[in-house]
């Protein structure tokens, strides 16, 4: 596991307000990590690129750019196709898991979620040690 600090930044691409607020303020007040939200699949690789983040969290299910075709984009673009990415999601199964895993889909947590232990579930899924904050 590779030791983090509360620099860690997050972008959160899912379109529903108030999922982002408690995501985010979980992350935030947990972890000190700085959330960065996206909406939508177009929105989210839009920040992806400006923002480099260390970790993408996706929703799968959102309208128009679906979460399967925002990991498209994002590996078809050098400069994002190394982020890791953790989905998180409410569809139950996932067509070919392993061609995710292999190209960068760290792990799946499910909604709905505890709230109060979704930092440890991401940083398991990244293998981040959060005992050293």
């Amino acid at each position: 596991m590779t030791a983090i600090s509360a620099s860690k930044r997050i972008l959160l691409i899912d379109d529903e307000p108030d999922l982002q607020r408690v995501v985010q303020t979980c992350l935030e007040k947990l972890t000190q990590w700085t959330v960065i939200i996206a909406a939508s699949g177009e929105e989210g690789l839009l920040k992806a690129i400006a923002e480099q983040p260390d970790a993408i969290v996706l929703d799968i299910m959102m309208p128009e750019m679906d979460g399967y075709m925002f990991l498209d984009a994002l590996w078809a673009k050098p400069e994002t196709q190394s982020i890791p990415v953790v989905f998180l999601t409410a569809q139950a199964e996932l067509p070919k898991p392993q061609q995710y895993e292999a190209r960068g889909v760290k792990g799946t947590i499910a909604k709905p979620f505890e709230p109060l232990t979704l930092h440890q579930a991401i940083a398991a899924a990244l293998g981040w040690n959060l005992d050293t904050q």
